[in-house]
């Protein structure tokens, strides 16, 4: 990495503060930013911030969260107006500072790619959270597909109307063949490997309460049990519902399988890497 992009790399990092609370929250006093972007006025500084909040407001986001009013501070003369700043505020007071600063150009692109890493980050916790909770409705679906087993739906087709039934509660009277041509799903491929983190948690909660009725009642019978599990599917959609969110219409997400051969891929590599480094040695 280039010593000027490390310099201001460390130089940044120095000034960044934490907030002593439950939530920690990063940010940068705009005074200490000033100086690292080769600033000498607060006025000229302020020009930039001015640009910065006008960019803020175009992408929609609250001024007010990233641009916090600082303490006013006095060392004997007028008190010093301050602002505190998110990387995110940062970020944008660089793009919009003068470019002929050699700091700002290095500060576009420290911030541009701690930005990227952020987003890399948050995409990778999404996933995992998935991943998570599709493995959960798995053991989910295994422990109902035995409980109904018992008492009375054995054979695949009935099963696989017993899962129907469900879809259909829970999606406003949509089955899970016509919403995988919705979604244009493989039609030999599971409908959750392309749900959405809510619909995954939905559809295992819907599920568990169906798989306890049903041991706690001690339901017996194909129609008594297609029954209970469309109850409880109506009762996950209208709670869904409450919260503004309709099931049928939200997007299919990422192939989870895809995720997980991704994973383990770059797990390969990652290994062969480190097997390379030890034979180096």
């Amino acid at each position: 990495m280039d010593k000027a992009l490390v310099q201001i790399q460390q130089n940044l990092e120095s000034i960044r503060r934490v907030t002593q609370d439950e939530n920690p929250m990063e940010f940068w006093s705009a005074r200490d930013f000033m100086e690292v972007l080769g600033y000498v006025t607060w006025r000229q500084f302020t020009e930039a911030i001015d640009r910065a909040k006008e960019a803020c407001k175009t992408s929609n986001q609250p001024v007010d969260n990233h641009f916090l009013p600082a303490p006013a501070k006095s060392s004997g003369g007028r008190p010093k107006e301050d602002y505190f700043l998110t990387r995110y505020a940062c970020y944008l007071v660089a793009q919009n500072g003068d470019p002929r600063k050699p700091q700002i150009a290095l500060a576009q692109t420290y911030f541009a790619n701690q930005t990227r890493k952020q987003e890399l980050l948050e995409q990778r916790d999404k996933e995992t959270k998935r991943l998570e909770a599709r493995a959960k409705l798995k053991d989910t679906e295994t422990k109902i597909e035995s409980t109904v087993y018992q008492r009375g739906i054995k054979l695949r087709v009935e099963f696989a109307t017993f899962k129907n039934k469900h879809i259909e509660a829970l999606y406003g009277g949509i089955g899970a063949s016509q919403l995988k041509r919705i979604r244009q799903i493989p039609g030999g491929r599971a409908l959750a490997d392309f749900d959405s983190h809510v619909e995954l948690k939905a559809k295992d909660f819907a599920l568990a309460m169906t798989d306890h009725n049903i041991k706690d009642k001690n339901i017996q019978g194909k129609e008594a049990m297609n029954n209970e599990v469309m109850k409880n599917s109506r009762a996950t959609r209208q709670t869904l519902l409450s919260r503004g969110i309709k099931p049928e219409l939200i997007k299919p997400e990422e192939d989870l399988k895809a995720i997980e051969s991704r994973r383990k891929k770059e797990e390969k590599e990652l290994q062969k890497g480190q097997d390379q480094d030890l034979i180096g040695k």
